[in-house]
This record gives C-alpha cells, sequence and structure tokens, in this order.
C-alpha cells in the first residue's frame, strides 16, 4: 500500500510538472426555451488540465429520485444539451448540472433550477414594415407593422406578447425605444423630413426574456408632402378651368347667349277665343269678347257703335 501510494504522488507530481490537472470546474451559463414545448441548455466548459475531458450534462425533476442524462448533444452545437418536446415538461423543476473528466479526476458544476415557463426566449417578430403617412392637419408619422414570431402561438392565448421598437437616424448614435404593450403596430410622430432613420423590434412573452433585435430596416422621410398636396390643387383648378372655357365656347357656337339659358322667353297666352292681334291696336273700344267667354248678367249686347252695353 505505501507503495502504491508513493506511486501515485509520484504520477501526480509528474503531471503537474508537465502542466497537467483535473479539469477546471464547469459553468452552466444560459438555458432558453423558444415555445414553451423544447429547450436547451449551454455551458463553459473550464480549464480541461491540459488533457482530453469528457463533458456530461446530467438532471432530475424535483420530487423524483432518478437522474437521467442529456437526450441530445448535437442539436444546439457545441457545449449544449436540447430537450426534445419528449423530454420537456412544464411547471416542473429541473435541477442541471454539468461533469467534467479526464485521468487526473473529474468537477462538478453548480446546479441550476430551471423551470421551462420562466425561460421563455422567443425569436424576433417577423415581416416588419414601415411607411410614411400623413394627418389631416398634414402633419406626417412613421407607421411601424410587425407579426409575431412563427413558432410562437399567440392566437390562442399560450403566448402573451409584449413589443418594443427602437429607431434612430443614420446619423444618430443613441436608439429611441418606445414600448408598445400588445399592439403589433406603433405610430412615430416628430421626425425629421429628409433624413434616413433605422427601425428594429423585439418581443418578450408574460414569463420570460426579451428576445434579441429583428432585422433591421430604414426608410427616409420625404420633406415634399406639402408640395404635392399643392400641386394637386393646382391641377384640380386647372382642369375646371378648362372645363368651364369648354362649356361657354359651346354655348357661343349654338348661338344662344348666356342670359337666354338663365332666362329663358316666356311663351303667349293660349286662351281660346282671344284674338291676339287686337292687342296691337291702341283702341280698346274695339276688343269684342267671344260670347263663350262672357259671364251671365254681366255682358249683355253690343250697341250700334260696337261698344259693350252693360
Amino acid at each position: 500500500m505505501p507503495s502504491a501510494l508513493a506511486y501515485m504522488v509520484l504520477v501526480l507530481s509528474i503531471s503537474l510538472l508537465n502542466g497537467q490537472s483535473p479539469p477546471g470546474k464547469p459553468e452552466i451559463h444560459k438555458c432558453r426555451s423558444p415555445d414553451k414545448e423544447t429547450f436547451t441548455c449551454w455551458w463553459n466548459p473550464g480549464s480541461d488540465g491540459g488533457l482530453p475531458t469528457n463533458y456530461s450534462l446530467t438532471y432530475s425533476k424535483e420530487g423524483e429520485k432518478n437522474t437521467y442524462e442529456c437526450p441530445d448533444y448535437k442539436t444546439s452545437g457545441p457545449n449544449s444539451c436540447f430537450f426534445s418536446k419528449q423530454y420537456t415538461s412544464i411547471w416542473k423543476i429541473y435541477i442541471i448540472t454539468v461533469n467534467a473528466t479526464n485521468e487526473m479526476g473529474s468537477s462538478t458544476s453548480d446546479p441550476l433550477y430551471v423551470d421551462v415557463t420562466y425561460i421563455v426566449e422567443p425569436e424576433p417578430p417577423r415581416n416588419l414594415t414601415l411607411e410614411v403617412k400623413q394627418l389631416k392637419d398634414k402633419k406626417t408619422y412613421l407607421l411601424v407593422k410587425w407579426f409575431p414570431p412563427t413558432i410562437t402561438d399567440v392566437k390562442t392565448g399560450w403566448f402573451t406578447m409584449e413589443y418594443e421598437i427602437r429607431l434612430k437616424s443614420e446619423e444618430a448614435d443613441e436608439w429611441e425605444i418606445h414600448f408598445t404593450g400588445h399592439q403589433t403596430q406603433f405610430k412615430v410622430f416628430d421626425l425629421y423630413p429628409g433624413q434616413k432613420y433605422l427601425v428594429q423590434t423585439r418581443c418578450k412573452p408574460d414569463h420570460g426574456y426579451w428576445s434579441r433585435w429583428g432585422q433591421e430596416k430604414s426608410i427616409e422621410i420625404p420633406n415634399d408632402f406639402t408640395l404635392k398636396d399643392t400641386t394637386v390643387w393646382i391641377i384640380v383648378a386647372v382642369l375646371s378651368a378648362v372645363i368651364c372655357l369648354i362649356m361657354v365656347w359651346a354655348v357661343a357656337l349654338k348661338g344662344y347667349s348666356m342670359m337666354t339659358c338663365i332666362f329663358p322667353p316666356v311663351p303667349g297666352p293660349k286662351i281660346k277665343g282671344f284674338d291676339t292681334h287686337l292687342l296691337e291696336t291702341s283702341s280698346p273700344s274695339k276688343y269684342k269678347v267671344d260670347p263663350c267667354l262672357a259671364l251671365p248678367g254681366r255682358f249683355q249686347k253690343l250697341d250700334n257703335e260696337g261698344e259693350l252695353d252693360y
């Protein structure tokens, strides 16, 4: 026994002189779920002690005695463990540790307690669109629209998303951030005409973390809205004047005056038995009334001189 112990001390001393040692303590860096249905954990391996080192992730669930090893070391890349739907449970606490082992010994990370519900970090919003609009009072604004991430089930209420947008002019150094709540569109006022703006969006579930900022889009705020509006009114006025001139010209060609069009002539009398030729004379004594028009008891007869006898 003393010989064996001495041999081990000698080997250890030689290894230390050669820079070899047990692996350093690994550290679990982060666990993330994009949709409450799967999740991934990553770790920092630490020192390998100058020797080939193997890493393994083990976990157990709170209230259970069994311990399990990571089901998938490949899907999420090096130093990671992916839990598919088959291995993911919500409302359960996972107790996760990472073990490092080489010829000189082993080390274990501190345990990490994970509830999948609270490690959700979704993908960024998608289909970001930018459009410059104008109010009735000629004030311009930027309308920003987007859609929730594809893999998150917002419609059924499984997820409740909150959003933020950030924007800045191309020359600015700092971003201007706006919290939009549950809305998937937002109006930004007081922008400078003629400047180009950059816009991004991100989202966060009711429990979890903000996503990374999404794809950056840009738009230039025009400074000729007023000019365009004035041009339209000028075109309308010119067209109206041309139409009026054409109407006047058409009326003139037909030989009518404007007064004739506005005040047409009064038609002549249409009373039966009324001689219009008599109206052209100036002698009322020569007027004769048709007997058919005489009222009973009003006109009796004509005298010898042709005058009415009342």
